[in-house]
């Protein structure tokens, strides 16, 4: 079987950055810094969460994730607290990450039920409540390792409901999305991708659009500009840029990315950079 998260990491990669080990006491804010997500491991203690008008209830070991950057506050007993292990989450290229746009706005997970999570979490735990030299690297090494589990877990089970992760889950569709993210430049018909998904024509384009919530095309399309994207935060010319990601020429791929975007690649380019010269 294809690995299906493979491409998708390579491109937009993600890390952790470690803020919080050990207890939790009483009432915790957290407020959104605009560009982190947080995931946040209990591993003793009753959680009460709280996020816009939804509250959540953690009463024992279990995993928290705000793939996004949201606002949201702990309330624990004053006195016993929650033994928490909490780390802050950059995903690459921010909103045009299409692993953080595809995960719903927050997932609540026993620990027991995220499949071989156990070894990963009992050394995360370990080394968190620890003072070991190297600790904070290894635990936010763990961190990513843990979301790779937590997405492996949405897939297997199915638990979201359309979009990227919907269509990774079928056991067909996720053929034809896998050789979309690994060669982004092929010619990728509608047959061409049908036939990779092993199923007729008309089959693939319904169940891609029942599954995903766009055509193969507007996929392709969309996949291409994130990439392109990504490219250009990495200062790659535009010229390389519209080889690498199927277009023929600067033109092609301004067309494409305008149509997808509203303005075109250099335009794009230019209001992000006057962005972080404000920031």
């Amino acid at each position: 079987m294809a690995d299906r998260l493979a491409a998708l990491m390579a491109h937009f990669p993600m890390n952790a950055r470690v803020f919080n080990a050990g207890a939790l006491c009483g009432i915790n804010a957290l407020d959104s810094d605009g560009v982190h997500g947080q995931l946040h491991l209990v591993r003793s203690g009753a959680v009460e969460v709280h996020y816009g008008s939804t509250t959540l209830s953690i009463t024992g070991p279990g995993l928290l994730l705000f793939p996004r950057p949201t606002a949201h506050r702990f309330v624990t007993d004053p006195d016993r607290g929650a033994d928490m292990v909490c780390a802050h989450l950059g995903f690459e290229g921010g909103a045009d990450n299409p692993v953080a746009a595809a995960l719903p706005e927050v997932v609540c997970l026993p620990l027991d039920e995220i499949a071989g999570a156990a070894p990963v979490l009992g050394l995360l735990f370990e080394e968190a409540f620890d003072q070991r030299c190297g600790r904070l690297a290894l635990i936010e090494r763990l961190f990513e390792v843990v979301m790779i589990q937590v997405l492996r877990q949405l897939m297997e089970r199915g638990e979201v409901q359309g979009g990227l992760l919907s269509g990774l889950s079928h056991p067909r569709v996720r053929n034809a999305l896998v050789a979309m993210h690994e060669t982004p430049a092929g010619a990728w018909t509608l047959d061409a991708l049908a036939q990779a998904a092993g199923m007729s024509r008309s089959a693939f384009a319904t169940t891609f659009v029942d599954r995903v919530g766009m055509t193969p095309g507007q996929y392709l399309q969309d996949w291409r500009v994130r990439l392109a994207k990504q490219a250009l935060r990495r200062g790659r010319p535009l010229k390389l840029i519209a080889d690498e990601v199927g277009y023929g020429s600067e033109a092609a791929l301004s067309r494409a990315f305008k149509a997808h975007s509203g303005i075109s690649p250099r335009a794009w380019r230019q209001t992000r950079a006057a962005r972080e010269a404000v920031a």
